[in-house]
């Protein structure tokens, strides 16, 4: 936990010469060159991130290049003093670190010979770990048997010192808000694309991490996403031998966080049956009971393309102030909060808010409802101050025209969930985050993550908050113009 404390007594000094490289690369691979002329997603943002659309279309190797583009793939490019470089990528990652990394188990992709693959954004390129078909594989270590009649599972994982690096232990909430922000890209581009996608976030960790050849000291699976429409399920899988591929290390030398580690190994789950039975515990969802502002009928459609709107997405660095309409929160909470398909319910995550400038909307700390679709006020006031300093004391906590703090009643999710609730609980804030954040840039405003210190956001928000803790922070608004990431897009070609 953050704490003004914490902070200032924390003394941690990043150590610029052993900065984590970006990319991980895999020497002696095979490489297969991942199209350029994929299809773009040309359905409007909005409706991407909340439409139902039957998945018909094949899986095919231009289709798996258009979902690896538009959530893991380098969209700009920054240049600096001295001959740097800095990417960008298609999903926001906590400190622009992006620790997270895809990968692909094939079976039935037309144009992909079947096998188990890294992708390399850095050359936009497969590497190939394993040939034949391992979805069997994968289904029995998620107990899940639809897995093995899809055409391909993109599996994230994260590589923790590439993190660490700069949030040290604190880094293991970033894995799973910044892989579930490449989830919202991803579930939204699969509906664009017009293929079925979901979540799943339970299976054996130590199986799916020797499937992959991962060092589960140093990088470990955090989520599954099952593409494409449901086929003939996979044979039985080839014998899953052990394999040490060569990786080109990080940085000369890492620093170990054994509570990371830690924390990853205490919510691993150990067998198959005990996968079945993490899935069948839902807890019970908290309502409030305050009085309600409704909020306008969400627009459904905002006029800006999914692919438009991912490849002008950043982090915007500095708010304007300016007001933003009733409509335009109303839009992004709606479509940022509604469920998706996954294994396990969403409804772990509440959403509360410190509103600065909305167009209609009194200014104050509110709840919100997601069933009501509506404002729950907690206290009215001009808050941006207090937001701020919450914000671990960054001006783009107040500044905002809202921020929008995640919490979650934890004692209730680990009772239901166990220690693996905790990774359900990030890992859906992350979704939501991220969904705001394509939000925001559809209807043409701009969007932060932050951090934050986590006991006092609790007692803003109390005696309504009382109980939860404090998840994740996104701050939406007008940006300063100029002020958002100034980098130059990378062109791809339409289709």
């Amino acid at each position: 936990m953050h704490s003004p404390e914490s902070v200032r007594a924390g003394g941690h000094q990043l150590d610029w010469a052993i900065k984590p490289e970006s990319f991980k690369i895999y020497p002696d691979l095979p490489a297969v060159s991942l199209p350029r002329d994929f299809p773009v997603p040309e359905l409007d943002a909005l409706a991407a991130l909340s439409t139902d659309a039957e998945g018909n279309a094949v899986l095919d190797l231009e289709r798996l290049a258009a979902l690896l583009f538009f959530t893991a793939g380098v969209t700009k490019r920054k240049s600096y003093p001295g001959g740097g470089i800095m990417y960008f990528r298609a999903a926001p990652s906590t400190g622009a670190l992006y620790q997270t990394e895809m990968y692909v188990v094939a079976g039935a992709v037309d144009g992909l010979a079947p096998g188990v693959y890294h992708f390399s954004p850095g050359d936009f390129a497969l590497r190939r770990l394993r040939d034949g078909d391992f979805r069997g594989a994968l289904a029995i270590a998620s107990a899940d048997e639809d897995v093995a009649a899809r055409p391909a599972t993109l599996v994230m994982t994260a590589i923790y010192w590439r993190n660490t690096w700069k949030y040290q232990a604190r880094g293991y909430r970033h894995l799973f808000w910044d892989s579930g922000s490449m989830l919202a890209n991803l579930l939204a581009s699969a509906t664009a694309l017009e293929l079925d996608a979901r979540v799943v976030s339970g299976f054996v960790d130590l199986e799916v991490n020797g499937l992959l050849g991962l060092d589960a000291e140093k990088e470990g699976a955090l989520v599954l996403a099952p593409v494409g429409t449901e086929g003939q399920s996979a044979s039985v899988s080839p014998v899953i031998a052990t394999i040490a591929p060569s990786v080109i290390p990080l940085s000369a030398s890492e620093v170990d966080y054994p509570v990371l580690r830690d924390a990853y190994a205490n919510s691993s789950l150990e067998t198959e049956s005990e996968v079945q039975a993490w899935r069948e515990r839902i807890p019970e969802r908290m309502t409030g009971s305050g009085a309600r502002v409704p909020l306008p009928p969400p627009r459904r459609a905002s006029g800006r393309r999914l692919g438009d709107t991912i490849m002008a997405r950043g982090s915007t660095r500095e708010f304007s102030g300016a007001a933003i309409s009733a409509g335009d929160l109303s839009a992004a909470l709606w479509h940022a909060s509604r469920g998706w398909p996954a294994d396990v319910p969403s409804g772990l995550v509440d959403l509360y808010l410190s509103v600065h400038a909305v167009e209609g909307i009194e200014p104050g700390a509110y709840a919100y409802d997601q069933s009501a679709h509506a404002l729950e006020l907690i206290r009215a006031g001009d808050f941006r101050r207090q937001a701020a300093f919450l914000c671990l004391e960054q001006p783009l906590g107040g500044m905002s025209s809202a921020t929008v703090f995640f919490l979650a009643d934890l004692r209730v999710v680990l009772d239901a969930f166990g220690n693996r609730g905790y990774r359900a609980a990030n890992l859906e804030a992350g979704l939501i985050g991220g969904r705001l954040y394509l939000a925001a840039y559809a209807q043409r405003f701009g969007a932060t993550g932050l951090t934050f210190y986590d006991r006092d956001v609790v007692a803003f928000f109390s005696p309504h908050a009382e109980g939860k803790d404090a998840l994740f922070v996104t701050a939406i608004g007008r940006s300063v113009k100029g002020a958002a990431q100034s980098s130059a897009p990378l062109q791809i070609t339409r289709r």
